[in-house]
Parts: structure tokens; C-alpha cells; sequence
């Protein structure tokens, strides 16, 4: 394909060189420019691309994109100038890889809780119904039955338009993808074909990029804004900003709630840990999932499928073979009947849904230990605040390390500590172990065999590792689990 032809529908400032040379491929990265590579120099959050121009150049990509043209021009580069090289970038690869999203039906799902849990059931759903689907999560993406190890909750736009042209390749009707407020303002869903979204709750979280939690609303509201005509906009009727997420779109309206007036509807009937009995529709359903979130997550997915046109009973009747998604409310009970759960609960309204759940469906005797730690380099303010949740609705509260990145672990527990050090009756409620292992340990030892307590482990989930000053290593709460229990 030759730049004329690649860049045909981005807005153009100006054009030094040949647009006729053959393009082979397009990076923002300079170290992955070859000789026939388009380099688009983008001003990121950390990094300005334009510093980059002379080395994509010396490995020797044959054209530039940038917002401002370098002092130095190489005779034979072709230099494109355009007000927005994010947009530029979605716009080109959209044309290199073909469109693909105009050949799937694309759903994004986007909110502060449930994303993966959303996306991941659609997927499991539509591939019992007999579909080949693709599936963009925290947790994996999934080309058909290949499975891509996840990198980024939503990859970048490159190798997004890689990955949906694949599965156009292998015949996959559908897509479902997890879609991230970053991903949003750094335009990585830009120019995508969204045949609809679901907006499942949004709360406190990620103020540290966003700065205010008006412009993390704001944020999220952006896949809305752009959906086309003809598409649907799903919200959660019972989310106090559900109706801000939608106010905008254009496209066809639908709310989904377990308490207001809504277009789907769900009522939760029993709950235990085998599962919960829900009515939807007028029908009673038995699923495996757990919890009142639990719920909305399926309605959200009943929703959706009656809105891509799939018949109530098959839709019904699939959905009751579901199983939970990795690291949502992952339980495994010990032999002698204590039960520790691994939930990737890590924002206050995450934490506070799962206790609620298990204590809604413990025994009397039964206590609820629970083991939680804040990520580093990550928004501080909701620190003090999960750990006087976890305390106020825990007997006993072990708070430890996550994922710590660049920050020291005592720094954030410390701030963790602070939210609750100055109430006297919390102060035989908690204690601090930084070691996530030995932490887990702890609990175990702690948990009561003949009252069959209860240990929740929050905040890493699924993830296999822990991240302490730049170096991942293996880590999951939920093989340590197994080991404790001798149950491997």
C-alpha cells in the first residue's frame, strides 16, 4: 500500500516528499522501524515521539508523521504534518489493516467495575451459542480459540487493527472488548466501528491520571459520544451517572437495573456460594456467579444479546452454564471447609460489593478474614479509604503489599494504615503484613477449620506476578491458596 492511498482521510497540514512510496508497516515505536516503515511520532504522557524521528530514520522507515516538522529534513523521508498524530495513527492503520471492525460486530464495554467480567461472559456466551468470537481483556485476548497474553486492558490501536483483522481472517462474528478510560483520551478506540457499548457502573478510581473525577466521567463518556446511528448504548439504569454516560449519543438507548425503572430487568432470588437465582425477563434462571454485582453483570449480558438480536430462550438457557471469569470471585474451599476467595477487587466500590456478597451468604459463625494492599504509582486518596472498608466490613483485616511498582510498600501502607489508625475500635481489627505471601499464610492460619471462615484475598486476581520496582515476578494469590490447602 503507498502513503496517497494510507493517508487519504486524515486532515493534512502540509507534505514534504514522494506520497508514492510503498508502506510495509506502521510503529510509534522507533525501535521497531524498518526500511518501508511509517514512523508516527506521538507526544505521549512519559515521552515525546518527535525526539524519536532521527532514529526511526536510521533504522530506516521511508516516511514521518508528526504534529510539528523536524529543523533537519532527509531528502528521501516523506514527511506528513497533521494537528493530531493519535488520530492520524487510528486513521492509517484502519486503512492498512482494511477496516475490520466494519466486518464484526464490535462491542466495547467500558465502566470503573465489571469490564472483564463483562467482556469475558459475552465471549464465553456467543462461543456456546455456536459463534466465532474474539475478545480484547485485562485477562487474556482471544483470537477465536488463540489465546494472546493480555499486555494492556486495551492494547494499542496498531496492534488492535492487527488483531481484529485476524479474527476477520479466521471468521470471527463478533468481537467483545474491554474499553479503558486511557484507552479513550489516548484515542487507541479512535475510528473503531462499535455496533454498541456498555457502561456497567464508574466510581472512584484512577485520579491520579485524570485529576478530577468529572473528567474521568468525562472520560468514559467519550465511547458513547462516538458511537454511530443504528448502534445501541447500553447503561446501567441503577448507576447515578448512567444517564450522563448517554446523554450524547447518537446512538439507541437502553438501561439495565436491578432497583429503577429499566428496559431489562433482573431480581435476585436466592443467593449462595454454589450460585444465585435470578428472574429476568419474567424467567428464572439458576447461574454460577455470585453476588448482587454478580447480577448486573448478567443482566448486562442478556441485555446486550437481545439487543444483537439472539432469541431469549437460547440466550437464557446458555447463560445458565456460565462459570466465573478468572480472578472474579474465585473461590476454592479447603478440605476441612474453609473457603478463600481471590478477587481483583481494587477501587473502594469493588471492595465494599464483594464483602457485602460474601457476608450475605455466610453462616453466622462463619468469620470473613480479609488480606488487601493499594498498587504503587497509582491513585493515593482511595487507600485510606479501601482500608477502612475492608475493616468495617471484615473481622479481621491483614493489609499488605500488591503491586508496589516504584513506591515503597510501607509508604503505601502507611496511607492505607491512616485510614483508620485514629478509630479506637478498629484498632483490634487489623494488622500490617507487608509480605503478600506471608500475609496469605497468616490468614490461613488465622481462619477457624470448625467455624468454616471465610479469607478474601483482594486486589491482584488473576494476575501471575507482583511488580516491585520495575521487576515482575511470578506471583498469584491463587496457586498460594492451593499450596496452603495441600490441595496440589
Amino acid at each position: 500500500m503507498n502513503i496517497k492511498t494510507l493517508v487519504q482521510y486524515i486532515e493534512k497540514l502540509e507534505i514534504k516528499g514522494s506520497d508514492n512510496k510503498s508502506v510495509t508497516s506502521i510503529t510509534f515505536d522507533s525501535r521497531s522501524a524498518v526500511a518501508g516503515s511509517i514512523f508516527v511520532a506521538i507526544k505521549g504522557t512519559q515521552n515525546d515521539g518527535h525526539n524519536f524521528i532521527e532514529k526511526a530514520i536510521e533504522n530506516g522507515c521511508s516516511a514521518i508523521i508528526c504534529q510539528v516538522l523536524p529543523t533537519d529534513l532527509i531528502d528521501d523521508v516523506t514527511y506528513i504534518v497533521v494537528e493530531d498524530s493519535e488520530k492520524a495513527v487510528a486513521e492509517i492503520t484502519k486503512v492498512f489493516y482494511g477496516n475490520p471492525t466494519s466486518k464484526l460486530k464490535l462491542v466495547g464495554v467500558t465502566g470503573t467495575n465489571g469490564k472483564t467480567t463483562v467482556a469475558t461472559l459475552l465471549y464465553d456466551l456467543f462461543t456456546k451459542l455456536g459463534y466465532k468470537v474474539g475478545l480484547i481483556s485485562t485477562v487474556v485476548y482471544k483470537i477465536g480459540e488463540k489465546e494472546i497474553p493480555s499486555t494492556h486492558t486495551t492494547p494499542d490501536v496498531i496492534r488492535l487493527n492487527k488483531m481484529f483483522a485476524e479474527m476477520v481472517d479466521v471468521g470471527c462474528e463478533y468481537c467483545f472488548m474491554e474499553v479503558s478510560s486511557h484507552s479513550i483520551i489516548q484515542k487507541r478506540v479512535w475510528g473503531l466501528n462499535f455496533d454498541g457499548a456498555v457502561f456497567t457502573n464508574i466510581t472512584h478510581d484512577h485520579l491520579d491520571y485524570h485529576g478530577t473525577f468529572r473528567n474521568y466521567i468525562y472520560a468514559k463518556r467519550g465511547l458513547f459520544d462516538n458511537l454511530k446511528k443504528g448502534s445501541f448504548a447500553l447503561y446501567n439504569g441503577d448507576d447515578k451517572n448512567g444517564s450522563i454516560m448517554v446523554q450524547n449519543s447518537k446512538a439507541v438507548k437502553n438501561s439495565f437495573a436491578l432497583s429503577c425503572l429499566a428496559d431489562f430487568k433482573c431480581e435476585v432470588l436466592e443467593s449462595h456460594f454454589e450460585g444465585t437465582l435470578l428472574e429476568i425477563d419474567g424467567a428464572e434462571v439458576w447461574v454460577r456467579l455470585i453476588g448482587d454485582f454478580n447480577a448486573y453483570n448478567i443482566l448486562s449480558i442478556y441485555a446486550v444479546g437481545r439487543l444483537l438480536g439472539v432469541d431469549k430462550d437460547a440466550l437464557l438457557a446458555n447463560i445458565s452454564l456460565l462459570t466465573t471469569v478468572a480472578g472474579r470471585f474465585d473461590y476454592v474451599t479447603s478440605p476441612d471447609g474453609v473457603t478463600a476467595i481471590v478477587d481483583y477487587a481494587h477501587t473502594p466500590d469493588a471492595l465494599i460489593n464483594v464483602l457485602n456478597t460474601t457476608r450475605g451468604i455466610k453462616s453466622s459463625s462463619q468469620r470473613v478474614i480479609c488480606v488487601v494492599g493499594c498498587g504503587g504509582d497509582r491513585d493515593k486518596t482511595k487507600r485510606p479509604e479501601m482500608a477502612r472498608i475492608a475493616v468495617e466490613n471484615s473481622d479481621f483485616v491483614i493489609f499488605t503489599s500488591d503491586n508496589p511498582r516504584t513506591e515503597s510498600p510501607e509508604a503505601i501502607l502507611d496511607d492505607m494504615v491512616a485510614g483508620v489508625k485514629d478509630n479506637i475500635e478498629f484498632n483490634s481489627k487489623y494488622t500490617v503484613i507487608s509480605d503478600r505471601r506471608e500475609a496469605i499464610r497468616s490468614a490461613m492460619l488465622m481462619a477457624k477449620k470448625e467455624c468454616k471462615d471465610i479469607i478474601l484475598i483482594a486486589g491482584k486476581g488473576h494476575e501471575t506476578y507482583q511488580d516491585v520496582q520495575g521487576v515482575k515476578s511470578h506471583f498469584s494469590d491463587k496457586e498460594e491458596i492451593i499450596k496452603l490447602f495441600n490441595l496440589i
